[in-house]
C-alpha cells in the first residue's frame, strides 16, 4: 500500500485535486478532517500561506500551536486524505485532539489508506522531534482506533 501512496506537503499544484477531494467530502455530507481542510479554498495561495504560517509562526494566537500539514497522494495524483502533525500539544489538546488529525476522503476508505497515512505521518512526527505521540479518537470510532492499533498504538481509555 505504501508503495504506491505518499504524503506531499500542500502546494497550489494539486489545486484540483485537493478540490475534488473536498468537494467529495462536502457532497457526503460529513465533517472535514482534520481541521485545516475546513480552511477557505476559494483562495487557495491564501490558505497555503496560512497554514505555512501556522508550521512556521513563533506567535501564534492563544491556544494555537504551531502544526505541519500534509497531503496523502497517489502515483496518479488522486488525493486521498490529509494529515495535520501538531509540534506540540496544550492542555486542550491533551484532552481532544493529541498530535495527529487524520481523514481519508469518503470513497478511499476501508482500502487501508488511512493505516499508510499515519504509518507516514508518524514518520514526520518523528523528523519534528516527538518520539511520543497522543493520537485521540471517539470511543465508537472503530476505524480510527483500527488504523492506531495497526500502527502500533495502544489504546487507553482514560
Amino acid at each position: 500500500m505504501e508503495d504506491n501512496v505518499r504524503l506531499i506537503e500542500p502546494t497550489a499544484d494539486y489545486r484540483s485535486e485537493y478540490l475534488e477531494m473536498t468537494t467529495e467530502w462536502r457532497t457526503a455530507g460529513e465533517k472535514l478532517i482534520p481541521w485545516v481542510l475546513r480552511f477557505d479554498s476559494s483562495n487557495l495561495h491564501t490558505m497555503l500561506q496560512e497554514l505555512d504560517r501556522l508550521k512556521h509562526d513563533s506567535h501564534l494566537e492563544e491556544g494555537k500551536v504551531n502544526c505541519s500539514t500534509f497531503w496523502l497522494v497517489k502515483q496518479d495524483r488522486t488525493m486521498l486524505g490529509a494529515v495535520n502533525i501538531r509540534h506540540r500539544l496544550n492542555a486542550s489538546l491533551l484532552e481532544i485532539g493529541g498530535h495527529i488529525g487524520y481523514g481519508i476522503r469518503p470513497s478511499a476508505r476501508r482500502q487501508g489508506y488511512a493505516t499508510a497515512l499515519l504509518h507516514l505521518a508518524l514518520r514526520e512526527a518523528r523528523i519534528l522531534g516527538i518520539d511520543k505521540v497522543l493520537i485521540t479518537c471517539d470511543k465508537d470510532n472503530i476505524g480510527s482506533a483500527r488504523t492506531i492499533i495497526n500502527n502500533g498504538g495502544t489504546l487507553d481509555s482514560g
